[in-house]
């Protein structure tokens, strides 16, 4: 009979959303994988409707917890690293949602519970940076939120704020194109002043604004390809699509360019012999500031966030300590 490590004197935590989570079933894997890994027994934390896992994750902290594991979508994965941020305890992700984001993002399993409970008591650290959203409502009140893939106002906030929970739970991301159709009936140009990286204040029109740690929407549809989420820089792509056919330029561009053509040398010599696409447009920096003329949906990694007339979003670089397989560590 193999010997049972000896105690470590740590702990992890899993904050979970019971509604999407087979709990009997994570509580087998988990309790292996501690006795394995010959840690102490772990703490449970179950998300409610009153609070998405904030403080089920100030509570981990409280504890001592040496990793805290987020089980739920992207939601719950939001709301723990968000309490988690530059404390240094990492989150490990353990994917049970329809998005799935950040799990996409680094190449994580979306679907072995194993392998994700495997990686959150394994030693593969990687450091990304967290997105954080300033947020100023209607009534000059203020908030602060963070955001580990993408920031959303205007068209894509809109067809958020649409999107079924039934459906969503249904059939998965293609809920969104079902609110994406509703939202057409109120598309128009969103009329803002922005100011990137301090510099003077500028106009546009726009239909859609995301800001981005990391690109990869689901679907495989690589919105941003040149987002990386640990270099302290911020992606963004704004879309203005011009008569008729101006979707058909922005889905091209998105789908057929980002999505095929760059995955090959032969590919990226075609893109750059193409003339750029004004429909899309990209830009980089660490700070964004957005004020519309009028208050607008805004959106976290798929979660909307209600009306804001203005938006303040910059990269907190290093803030986040990810647990990632071993092999793929950057520390």
């Amino acid at each position: 009979m193999p010997d049972t490590p000896a105690p470590s004197n740590r702990h992890a935590a899993v904050v979970y959303n019971p509604i999407k989570v087979d709990l009997p079933k994570l509580e087998g894997i988990v309790e292996s994988a501690e006795a394995e890994a010959g840690w102490d027994s772990t703490v449970w934390l179950a998300t409610t409707e009153e609070d998405a896992g904030q403080g089920m994750t100030k509570q981990a902290l409280a504890g001592g917890a040496a990793v805290v594991l987020a089980a739920g979508g992207d939601g719950t994965v939001r709301a723990v690293a968000e309490t988690l941020r530059d404390s240094g305890v990492p989150i490990a992700l353990v994917p049970s949602g329809t998005g799935n984001l950040l799990a996409r993002n680094l190449s994580l399993t979306l679907t072995n519970d194993e392998e994700s409970i495997r990686v959150a008591f394994g030693s593969g650290v990687r450091t990304i940076d967290l997105g954080i959203a300033e947020i100023v409502r209607e009534d000059d009140t203020e908030e602060q939120h963070v955001f580990l893939v993408m920031a959303g106002l205007g068209l894509d906030a809109k067809m958020i704020a649409k999107t079924s929970s039934k459906l969503k739970k249904a059939v998965g991301w293609l809920a969104y194109v079902d609110a994406g159709v509703r939202a057409l009936p109120e598309l128009k140009p969103v009329h803002l002043r922005y100011s990137l990286d301090g510099a003077g204040e500028r106009t546009a029109s726009v239909h859609t604004i995301m800001v981005g740690n990391c690109g990869m929407l689901p679907g495989g549809i690589l919105l941003m390809p040149d987002a990386v989420p640990d270099d302290g820089i911020l992606d963004i792509a704004v879309l203005q699509p011009s008569g008729p056919f101006g979707w058909l330029k922005v889905w091209n561009k998105v789908a057929w360019e980002n999505g095929v053509l760059r995955k090959s040398a032969l590919g990226r010599s075609i893109i750059d012999l193409t003339a750029d696409v004004k429909d899309v447009l990209y830009f980089r920096g660490k700070d964004l500031r957005l004020t519309v003329e009028t208050p607008q949906e805004v959106q976290l990694d798929g979660d909307e966030f209600g009306l804001a007339k203005s938006v303040h979003t910059w990269a907190d670089a290093g803030a986040l300590a990810v647990k990632v397989p071993a092999e793929s560590s950057s520390s």
